[in-house]
């Protein structure tokens, strides 16, 4: 026993580290120990228990839980950069937000992280030209975790969505590696044109909560979007805008705000 998770922490760490807190999580709360097992410790691999959470999680009367996972299934074999960025994802979770310290709770309890990981087959469905069924998994994301997500958005690994109630992305969006948002973001359009027409997030950008970023603008590499905001101009990068509309207000702060998740004002890195 000892050997093997040896030889699994060197194979895939994450998982591994998934594996034994559960085993340890099942020892502080045995009444824990069903979902536990059913969600982690039956699985063989990391992308067997996200396939088995996302389908609980959007099975319906309308689509069985089996139908779901067997379509999971079919998108981690075939393109095996969604579960490089659900590792990514997961990590990022347990380093940027300190509500969490185990990789477990992102996997059994944070919504945040399990929408965008149904986004990411959502995404798959939609590039295998799928396109109904990939609305189908927008429709039931947001009527399961409040979270809207175009399944034609593309997006980086490393994602870290705190809260994510009211989250709105839209169907020509691009996110960044590395970018954290908080709940009630909107990356939206302005109007009914039918073109490119939603926002372009760079690498390590922080989005405060409630902030709306609006129109094909980007918001540069290493920048700040603070709470509130509405953003209708391009941001330039590893620099703050705050204010409705939002204007520059000083440097970044830092190099990469969306790690360092520092959302004040006035007291780093600002004019």
């Amino acid at each position: 026993m000892v050997e093997t998770r040896r030889k699994l922490a060197e194979l895939d760490p994450v998982w591994a580290r998934i594996r034994g807190e559960a085993e340890n999580a099942i020892e502080h709360e045995p009444l824990l120990g069903g979902v536990v097992h059913s969600s982690i410790l039956h699985h063989a691999s990391f992308e067997s228990a996200l396939a088995y959470r996302i389908s609980l999680k959007l099975g319906s009367g309308e689509m069985p839980e089996m139908l779901l996972r067997e379509i999971c299934d079919a998108a981690y074999v075939d393109d095996g950069d969604i579960s490089v960025a659900a590792r990514a994802d997961i990590v990022a979770v347990n380093d940027r937000d300190p509500a969490c310290d185990r990789f477990i709770q992102p996997l059994l309890f944070f919504k945040g992280f399990q929408a965008i990981q149904a986004y990411r087959v959502a995404n798959w469905l939609w590039r295998q030209d799928r396109r109904d069924m990939a609305r189908f998994f927008q429709m039931r994301i947001s009527e399961v975790f409040g979270v809207d997500i175009h399944p034609a958005a593309k997006i980086g690994k490393g994602i870290m969505i705190d809260h994510a109630h009211s989250i709105v992305i839209g169907e020509t969006a691009t996110v960044g590696d590395n970018v954290s948002m908080l709940h009630s973001v909107t990356l939206g359009g302005t109007g009914k044109e039918e073109e490119d027409r939603h926002p372009k997030i760079g690498d390590g950008v922080l989005i405060g909560a409630g902030a709306k970023v609006l129109g094909n603008i980007r918001v540069g590499n290493c920048s700040r979007v603070a709470a509130g905001s509405v953003v209708l101009q391009e941001v330039p990068p590893c620099k703050t805008v705050a204010g409705v509309p939002a204007k520059i207000v000083g440097e970044a702060g830092c190099d990469q705000p969306s790690v360092s998740m520092d959302q004040l004002l006035g007291i780093k890195g600002s004019e």
